[in-house]
């Protein structure tokens, strides 16, 4: 049955043209199961406004969000994790959050034998003030400007390496490798910080779990991981983007950043692991786990997108052979 879903593949992967929760809940992946490495996704989120993309709401939105657990873990292997982001909710013509992103997550753990390993957050300072009536109408609330990214996993120890992830070196920790000498011993918070601890060059500083996606003063030093460096400040000018462009094409409104999609397949995965993203827009997922040298599975319902992210793959440096089905 699947074979028939599918709308295009490439080298090391494919998407398919449905409804995700559909085709998780009849069967059609029943082949995967215990076989995908990483599920990593951003599912629409519980907005007020309803979205060309599709987006549910209130205690409809949980009961949908709690009841694709069980299915995500069986679908995991042993050792895969599940990285989803989903950004704040607000009650509705209220300047009241809601604590709906927040039972979706117990409940996700709740109804399921995943546990959760650990938060991110992702800080975008050049994010537009929202919800507006409460920021620019009313001035009475701050700037919504972060989404959550949790990490679950069916193991305490799911596969993971952060010396994947390393971030650079501080400038300050450049100056001190080149010196070989700091000032050791112990600290006022009773940690001993080692004669030579600091010395050895690791290739860089362990990843934190908060990204701040775009520097807000240019002269101030954001230090990202690596592989998200290498997609911060491009968004805009993209393959992708720049295609939908030529093209007069209204790119997909709620695109995951590709930079966060990359931290994580490289955390988590190894090359020829499975990726798979169910609600995959214009997919993201798909286009970096194929640069990544990973298999890749997602799934789209709305064709208009799916055909868009074919631009995706006509990248070169995907260097990928594209195959159109339907």
């Amino acid at each position: 049955m699947i074979k028939e879903k599918i709308f295009y593949e490439t080298n090391f992967g494919k998407l398919l043209i449905g409804d995700s929760y559909k085709e998780l809940k009849n069967g059609s992946l029943d082949e995967y199961k215990g076989k995908v490495n990483l599920i990593i996704t951003s599912p629409p989120f519980p907005l007020n406004n309803k979205k060309k993309y599709g987006n549910l709401q209130g205690e409809e939105y949980k009961d949908w969000f709690i009841s694709l657990a069980p299915i995500f873990e069986e679908l995991l292997s042993e050792d895969g994790s599940l990285v989803i982001e989903i950004g704040n909710s607000w009650e509705s013509e209220r300047p009241v959050q809601s604590l709906l992103h927040l039972e979706c997550l117990l409940g996700l753990v709740k109804n399921s034998k995943l546990n959760l390993i650990q938060e991110f957050i992702c800080y975008n300072p050049s994010k537009l003030p929202s919800p507006a009536q409460w920021v620019t109408v009313n001035r009475i609330r701050t700037v919504d400007s972060y989404t959550h990214i949790w990490w679950l996993a069916k193991s305490d120890f799911p596969k993971a390496d952060n010396k994947k992830v390393l971030r650079p070196y501080s400038k300050s920790m450049k100056q001190l490798l080149k010196k070989q000498k700091y000032n050791s011993g112990n600290r006022p918070s009773e940690h001993v910080i080692s004669e030579k601890g600091f010395l050895k060059d690791q290739g860089g500083s362990i990843s934190h779990n908060f990204f701040e996606m775009d520097a807000i003063d240019e002269n101030r030093e954001v230090r990202l991981p690596f592989n998200v460096l290498s997609y911060s400040n491009t968004n805009s000018n993209d393959y992708y983007m720049k295609a939908c462009r030529k093209n007069n094409i209204i790119p997909h409104p709620a695109r995951m950043n590709q930079g966060i999609v990359s931290f994580f397949v490289n955390f988590l995965t190894d090359e020829n692991d499975l990726v798979f993203d169910p609600f995959a827009g214009s997919n993201t997922t798909g286009a970096t786990a194929e640069k990544l040298k990973r298999k890749w599975l997602t799934i789209e319902i709305d064709r208009e997108f799916a055909d868009q992210s074919v631009y995706r793959f006509e990248d070169k440096e995907l260097n990928s052979e594209l195959k159109i089905h339907i």
